[in-house]
Parts: C-alpha cells; sequence; structure tokens
C-alpha cells in the first residue's frame, strides 16, 4: 500500500510558476513510477507527466510538454511538478498518482492522493 499526500497548489497568475509536491509513504513507495494526472471541471480526468521508479525515464502530455518538469526526491520520496508558463487551460484539480507495473504513459494508476487545487487566472 502506498499513500500519496499532495502540496503546493493554489493561484497563479497566466504566465507564471508553481510547484507542486506529492510526498509518499509505504515500505516500497520508492519502487513506484509516480506521476500527475490532472481534472478541470466538466471535463474527464487527463494524464500530466510520470516519471519512472529510478527516474530513468519521464512522460508528459503533449499539452504540457516543454512548459512542466517532474523530479523526484528519494531521500524525502517525494516527486515534484515544476509548473512554468502556465495557462488558464491549466486550471484543474491536480492528483498524484504511483503504479508499480503500468509503462509510461499512464491512462490510470494504482495509487491517487485525494488532489491539489490549481487555479490559473489570465
Amino acid at each position: 500500500q502506498v499513500q500519496l499526500v499532495e502540496s503546493g497548489g493554489g493561484s497563479v497568475q497566466a504566465g507564471g510558476s508553481l510547484r507542486l509536491s506529492c510526498a509518499a509513504s509505504g515500505r516500497t513507495s520508492s519502487s513506484y513510477a509516480m506521476g500527475w494526472f490532472r481534472q478541470a471541471p466538466g471535463k474527464e480526468r487527463e494524464f500530466v507527466a510520470a516519471i519512472s521508479w529510478n527516474g530513468g525515464r519521464t512522460a508528459f502530455a503533449d499539452s504540457v510538454k516543454g512548459r512542466f518538469t517532474i523530479s523526484r526526491d528519494y531521500a524525502q520520496n517525494t516527486v515534484y511538478l515544476q509548473m512554468s508558463s502556465v495557462k488558464p487551460e491549466d486550471t484543474a484539480v491536480y492528483y498524484c498518482a504511483a503504479d508499480h507495473l503500468r509503462p509510461l504513459p499512464w491512462t490510470d494508476a494504482q495509487y491517487w492522493g485525494q488532489g491539489t487545487q490549481v487555479t490559473v487566472s489570465s
């Protein structure tokens, strides 16, 4: 079992930056790939980014490529989503996720956090 807790959401103006964090706990959490999904009001949940268990591979949705980066700190058991040049269409609830089996990019995940709201104003 892996527990995920997100932080860092909030409001930001278009063109600005925001960093989301996700702290994982659980005996084998460091062996899981970790990443992010988001869901905007009235829309389906969509994959945003993920990083493999050893950090050797990353995957991004086309809509965020070149603007978002993902990294992980094994000492802190935390994954980060650095959001830059944000746009109003990035507004959504962002969910941290972890998965042991699925290849990147994901369409689903085994474990989920509670979500953190990101609001981008124009």
